[in-house]
């Protein structure tokens, strides 16, 4: 198919927060990562909004004649309880309370994600990698952050040093938020943290002795943190410096605002040209994440 007349299309990029006419890094060629589920539950509408919004771009990406890469990940590990940087994995969590393994809750859960996208018509993506099966990529991501004085290990964990990276580049470049305001909780307990700043973020976690999912690293058995892992994955598939990065209005901050951080310490580039979001969904006038689909 001949590419159409692709210099009309305009994206809202949630990074300049403007509207802007859409060129790709390689000519006649998309390279699009996007968000997936933590499977640790049933997905619902919530999710399943995000998902058909960036559905409905890849297929019209098509339709104009782009040759489209589409990963999408499953988050299998590392995906911590309120998003901090501490507590209990929500799947080992839930494999703790039915009494069964974890990637059994994986496996069920990942089952649950297809089948339901499948009864509503959407395509698969081009690569769906896991968090699980990228360990390494994400330890070397960390060791080159580390050798680079944007890190800083202590007791086993890996933490991102925000305020250091902010000497030279703009934390909260996607957000918009002060670095004051650019909190991520660790310990609530006391208030006590093993962070230098709470701002900081964890790239690596030593596991506690009751933790199911760990892996061996130079630092700890341990697992990776949540943002490093849709870092890995999206530069191992699409490279460096990409196209489209989208994903559901709440992980703006601290998901992406972390990932744009780590490729930069990383690349010393910007990692992606155009940042999409799907928003939340409304029910009756309200913000709505929870109501389980039923067929």
């Amino acid at each position: 198919m001949e590419l159409f007349k692709s210099n009309h299309l305009k994206i809202y990029n949630s990074l300049s927060k403007t509207k802007e006419l859409f060129k790709p890094v390689i000519e006649g060629k998309v390279g699009m990562y996007v968000c997936g589920p933590t499977v640790y539950s049933n997905v619902h509408l919530g999710n399943v909004r995000t998902f058909m919004s960036f559905d409905m771009i890849f297929r019209y990406l098509k339709h104009l004649g782009y040759k489209v890469r589409y990963v999408r990940n499953i988050t299998d590990a590392g995906h911590l309880e309120n998003d901090a940087d501490a507590g209990e994995d929500r799947i080992a969590k839930k494999a703790r309370l039915e009494e069964i393994e974890p990637m059994e809750v994986v496996q069920r859960y990942t089952v649950d994600f297809h089948e339901t996208l499948a009864k509503i018509n959407n395509l698969p993506p081009s690569i769906e990698p896991t968090a699980t099966g990228h360990i390494v990529e994400q330890i070397e991501i960390i060791k080159d952050i580390l050798a680079k004085g944007l890190a800083y290990e202590i007791n086993g964990s890996v933490y991102f040093d925000v305020l250091k990276y902010n000497d030279t580049e703009h934390y909260g470049i996607l957000s918009g938020r002060n670095i004051e305001d650019s909190i991520h909780n660790t310990r609530e307990l006391d208030g006590q943290s093993e962070k230098k700043n709470p701002q900081d973020f964890a790239l690596w976690k030593k596991a506690e002795p009751t933790h199911i999912l760990r892996w061996p690293s130079p630092w700890s058995d341990g697992f990776p943190g949540w943002h490093l892992e849709c870092t890995a994955m999206s530069t191992k598939y699409l490279g460096n410096h990409f196209d489209i990065h989208g994903g559901g209005m709440d992980l703006k901050f601290p998901h992406h605002e972390c990932e744009i951080a780590q490729n930069e310490a990383c690349t010393g580039q910007t990692p992606v040209n155009y940042w999409m979001y799907a928003n939340m969904l409304t029910l009756n006038g309200k913000y709505s994440d929870s109501i389980v689909i039923r067929f």
